[in-house]
């Protein structure tokens, strides 16, 4: 995809990084939902932190969420969904909830980049490196790194900051995404976001 200067002047970000948060902003109210609520909160919690870490280095912040089939959606009124509504998953968006200067992408599918329109945005950003976070680690995450293993980027997925409904899927899956998509599972403390933004 070739390089433009802007997107029609609306988002002057330039980043060789960006964090990726998939499906934070979910009302988890679905059959395996309370299996997944505890999990996703501790993740929630390390999420948010690196997410904080992240703003601070000046790495663009992207949310890549599913629009769970309503179609007439738009992630602002999901948001107010998960906020204002008794849902399950209140607590979890309540730590992750966007800033307006934050990025976000409607979804259709497991994957970020289907059918959606993170591809051109991460290549206004000029961004080579992406980290991934977000639930469900053995689905929406796995998918999202496949894809954007094939499109060259490299990958950090910090396997603190993912959350499926049992340990064993997250282990799964990281092993996985370490073995095919080449991932740096390390924990996201560990993650030196300076020098990812500085990168060339």
């Amino acid at each position: 995809m070739p390089k433009t200067k802007d997107l029609h002047g609306s988002a002057p970000d330039q980043c060789p990084a960006a964090l990726l948060l998939i499906d934070w902003i979910n009302d988890m109210e679905f059959d395996g939902g309370e299996k997944l609520l505890p999990r996703a909160l501790h993740a929630a919690r390390a999420a948010a932190a690196l997410r904080r870490r992240a703003k601070q280095a000046g790495v663009p912040v992207v949310y890549c969420n599913d629009n769970f089939g309503k179609w007439r959606s738009d992630f602002r009124s999901l948001l107010e969904h998960c906020l204002n509504d008794p849902v399950r998953g209140r607590p979890v968006v309540e730590l992750l909830k966007p800033d307006a200067d934050d990025y976000f992408v409607l979804k259709p599918k497991h994957s970020g980049f289907y059918s959606t329109t993170l591809d051109p945005l991460l290549a206004h950003l000029g961004a080579t490196t992406l980290i991934l976070s977000g639930i469900a680690g053995n689905f929406c995450v796995t998918f999202t790194a496949h894809d954007a293993y094939m499109r060259d980027y490299d990958l950090f997925v910090p396997r603190d900051c993912l959350a499926s409904e049992a340990e064993a899927d997250d282990r799964e899956a990281l092993e996985q995404m370490e073995k095919t998509c080449k991932a740096d599972t390390r924990p996201s403390a560990q993650i030196d976001l300076a020098r990812l933004k500085k990168a060339a």
